[in-house]
């Protein structure tokens, strides 16, 4: 089968359409076997995502509406309407909206799915001579770095702000 373009989404119907005080991805690229992701992201006026930093991935960011500011460095980034910015991965930023809030598109490759792996120097473990009837125990819990805005799961193991959609995790 034949993949074929086609529209997605209308971003300005989007922001026209979600409540005023709605912050956070307001639209996201679904598409199965897709090889990016996308966000459409709010912040409200005077809005910000606080200082992280995206150590796997490069991303695009392009300014929709409003506008607003990237801290990263000495001199702040101005952002406005039509601004594509780059944020290099290991890159430590924090986005600020102006007055009338801001909305951007980040596009980036997509992450790859989280995986637990044995530290490279785990000793091996040797099979039991006889195989217990009971392989119970709970998996440790970690709805504390599940993004309360978009459902990512934090790298961070202690994250303040989502760096997909920028929303703010509960305090421990």
């Amino acid at each position: 089968m034949t993949s074929v373009p086609r529209v997605l989404a209308a971003f300005d119907e989007l922001l026209r359409e979600a409540a005023p005080d709605r912050r956070g991805a307001l639209w996201q690229l679904a598409e199965q076997g897709r090889e990016l992701d996308a966000n459409l992201v709010r912040l409200p006026p005077g809005g910000a995502v606080g200082a992280h930093q995206e150590d796997v991935l490069d991303v695009l960011l392009v300014v929709v509406a409003g506008d607003g500011r990237i801290e990263a460095g000495d001199a702040p980034l101005e952002l406005t309407p039509g601004t594509v910015a780059w944020l290099p991965r290991t890159s430590r930023r924090a986005l600020a909206a102006g007055p009338d809030g801001l909305a951007y598109l980040t596009v980036h490759r997509r992450r790859p799915g989280l995986t637990i792996q044995p530290p490279a120097s785990a000793p091996a473990v040797p099979a039991p001579v006889r195989a217990p009837s009971y392989e119970g125990g709970e998996a440790p819990c970690m709805l504390d770095l599940v993004c309360p805005g978009c459902g990512r799961l934090s790298r961070d193991p202690e994250p303040v702000f989502c760096s997909r959609c920028g929303e703010r995790f509960a305090e421990g």
